[in-house]
């Protein structure tokens, strides 16, 4: 193998996350490319050597190059980083050249219309090409600075997960494998939903107490999916299944909490999104992620009030009402 220094990462996609990424796989020493679709922008980044717009703050190593040309990111990589949002992903692929570099999806959600996770877009997209999800507890801005993190990476390839962690992971940023990729896709989509609702709860100032069962029931949903879908509930209290639900739900960098917050304060979905820089994956995701569950026979309340919420079919009173008069049972 050639020296570490000289293995090469390409990061496809230039957001807050995907610039995060190509900082930590350049402080793992590996050299870098950073793609991103827009030739000026991709200039702009080179130029300040500083992502201003997503990740500001955060200097870029000598070790990452920004590129726009997509065969100029994938020349030598060993595996590129998919870190676009799971509604565009299929797009951006479509625009490639046929590579046999592996593929490890960063994305989180459900794809609106045909209903598909990440992995099963890239087996769509790219049936021939090695595949991986990578998920977890992660806020982009902690992970550019080093701060000590952790994720999963799922495969059915074990010698894949095993590259990606020994090549991505350092001290700082622990990378552990995980044989249950579809378990870990689902945790990575429901949170996002779930986190939505929290974040009304709290603006709507329905307190703690609220915040805290409806962020445990709503694990329970996220749990019932991953096993309906062929996952295993085991992984739903792991990394990518409480620990990002837990981030998610409480950090206040959290996107979809934060939106949920606007919405519980009352003010409509489109004012809430006015003026965001990044997208909260959550409000495509609602949808789509209760249209496959229920094509799996699998009821999930409350994902389905936050998507009704989105389509300003229900008011947070009304949604709150609904589920607390669900049927009492045993938990």
């Amino acid at each position: 193998m050639p020296p570490r220094a000289r293995r090469r990462i390409a990061v496809l996609g230039a957001g807050a996350w995907g610039t995060a990424l190509a900082l930590q796989a350049a402080r793992a020493g590996n050299a870098v490319t950073l793609w991103t679709r827009d030739a000026a922008r991709a200039e702009a980044i080179d130029q300040a050597r500083e992502n201003t717009r997503y990740l500001p703050g955060h200097p870029l190593s000598p070790a990452i190059s920004l590129t726009a040309d997509a065969a100029t990111a994938m020349e030598g990589a060993l595996f590129a980083l998919l870190v676009v949002p799971v509604q565009h992903l299929r797009g951006v692929l479509a625009g490639w050249p046929e590579t046999a570099c592996p593929l490890v999806v960063c994305a989180k959600g459900v794809e609106r219309g045909s209903l598909r996770l990440p992995l099963e877009i890239l087996a769509e997209a790219r049936p021939d090409n090695a595949a991986a999800v990578l998920s977890g507890p992660n806020f982009a801005g902690e992970v550019g600075r080093g701060l000590p993190a952790a994720a999963v990476v799922a495969s059915a390839d074990a010698r894949l997960r095993g590259v990606v962690a020994d090549l991505l992971g350092t001290a700082g940023f622990r990378l552990y494998g995980g044989d249950d990729p579809m378990g870990v896709q689902v945790g990575g989509a429901a949170k996002n939903v779930i986190a939505i609702a929290a974040g009304a709860v709290m603006g709507a100032g329905l307190g703690e107490n609220a915040r805290a069962a409806l962020v445990t029931r709503g694990l329970a949903e996220l749990s019932r999916l991953t096993v309906a879908l062929g996952g295993r509930a085991e992984t739903a209290a792991g990394l990518s299944g409480l620990g990002d639900l837990l981030l998610t739900t409480t950090g206040p960098g959290s996107r979809n909490t934060s939106l949920g917050m606007e919405l519980g304060r009352g003010k409509p979905l489109e004012a809430a999104l006015a003026g965001r820089v990044s997208v909260a994956e959550g409000v495509e995701t609602a949808p789509a992620l209760v249209a496959r569950a229920a094509a799996a026979g699998v009821e999930l309340p409350i994902c389905a009030a936050v998507a009704e919420l989105l389509a300003g079919e229900l008011t947070i009173g009304d949604a709150m009402g609904r589920l607390l008069a669900r049927p009492r049972r045993d938990e």
